[in-house]
């Protein structure tokens, strides 16, 4: 099945209603990011060079390509409704590497398209670099779809975001607004209650443990995280799905949870390489991470 490119903000989902009507299931997963492994590898890795590394375009991805293959067995076998990837789909920044970046998505496609099930798309620093330009967003728009957008699956509203305007968005400034007053709509409609789930799907995590936790490379700075929190917890969202740890973490605001999932691709903790399944009830959300290649002992038919 191909994978689905958001336009006009929205992407609909085949066979699916607005109204919930039966539970089911869905996938959230992160950071298959092909090429991050050879990048962190030898003495001019991410701890060296900082994305501008001599070499990257003699990269090589084969045991990413192995571990999205292995996902996308696992996914087809469990059938869920749809999967979704949040955010570094590819290694190589695209206004340093593009031909290599090229590569990359050459296999990502191959792979990914291979799936029985739709996959949508989220963007990740890498997919724009950490300071967004417009060449960098309109080329993501090119080969991924919109960075922004929303989806209804039988009841659920997902809200897909681009992290990265709020990180930095210096350099796109009106793509950064035009992305804000979207979003502010989107969560009238969350506040409305047509839906039964309001849920949120984003790259960096406003927070990994602790909503109260001092700002580092991985979150977002406590007095803004803290405001746009707030601003979800009233607005009725239950949940926020994110990645870009690669490792699992997560925990609460209130009634609002954050899930950050580990990669598919390279790990940076203890986790084994993964995903997330995500079961949505009337009244409830409920997760469990899934690694790879582990389908038969805690999914079996």
């Amino acid at each position: 099945m191909p994978i689905l490119k958001a336009s006009n903000q929205t992407v609909t989902l085949s066979n699916s209603s607005d109204s919930f009507s039966e539970d089911f299931t869905f996938i959230q997963a992160a950071d298959c990011q092909l090429g991050m492994e050879w990048a962190c590898s030898g003495s001019w890795g991410y701890g060296q060079g900082h994305g501008t590394e001599v070499g990257y375009d003699k990269a090589t991805w084969e045991h990413e390509k192995r571990w999205c293959r292995s996902f996308v067995k696992m996914a087809n076998k469990l059938k869920p409704k749809f999967a979704i990837m949040c955010g570094d789909l590819l290694d190589a920044w695209p206004q340093k590497w593009p031909e290599t970046r090229e590569k990359q998505k050459k296999d990502f496609y191959e792979i990914f398209n291979t799936l029985d099930i739709p996959l949508l798309c989220v963007c990740g620093n890498h997919d724009v670099g950490n300071q967004p330009t417009t060449h960098t967003v309109a080329k993501y728009r090119s080969d991924f779809g919109d960075d922004w957008y929303t989806f209804v699956c039988d009841g659920l509203f997902g809200i897909v975001i681009n992290s990265q305007y709020y990180e930095d968005g210096s350099h796109v400034p009106d793509i950064s607004a035009e992305h804000e007053q979207w979003l502010e709509k989107q969560l009238e409609i969350a506040r409305s209650g047509k839906y039964r789930h309001s849920v949120i799907f984003q790259h960096i995590p406003w927070f990994l443990k602790d909503p109260s936790e001092e700002k580092v490379y991985y979150n977002f700075e406590i007095g803004f995280r803290t405001r746009m929190l707030r601003k979800f917890a009233d607005s009725g969202i239950s949940k926020i799905f994110c990645g870009h740890y690669h490792k699992n973490a997560g925990g609460w605001f209130e009634d609002l949870e954050l899930i950050v999932t580990s990669a598919v691709g390279l790990q940076q903790g203890p986790d084994r390489n993964g995903f997330r399944v995500v079961s949505v009830g009337k009244d409830t959300i409920t997760h469990e991470y899934v690694e790879l290649d582990d389908i038969d002992e805690k999914f079996s038919p």
